[in-house]
């Protein structure tokens, strides 16, 4: 199921934006960590993804989700 979505998604963002913006690799996750006023925390997602343990901002909705990204974002 989450391999159509990607391959799905891959070709959507080729024909909507471009060649340009095209990526290869795409990793389905439950959620991702927001602020209480529904922000993505993308600094926290780069962080995770490079291996680098980041700190838990005090501004996090759910702190559970960071858990759950990890291991996705690592392997």
């Amino acid at each position: 199921a989450t391999d159509g979505l990607a391959e799905e998604l891959v070709q959507l963002v080729r024909d909507e934006i471009g060649a340009v913006a095209a990526f290869k690799l795409v990793d389905v996750v439950p959620a991702l960590p927001k602020t209480r006023s529904g922000k993505i925390l993308r600094k926290t997602l780069r962080g995770i993804a490079a291996g680098r343990d980041e700190p838990v901002p005090s501004t996090i909705e759910d702190p559970a989700v960071l858990d759950a990204l990890g291991p996705i974002l690592r392997s």
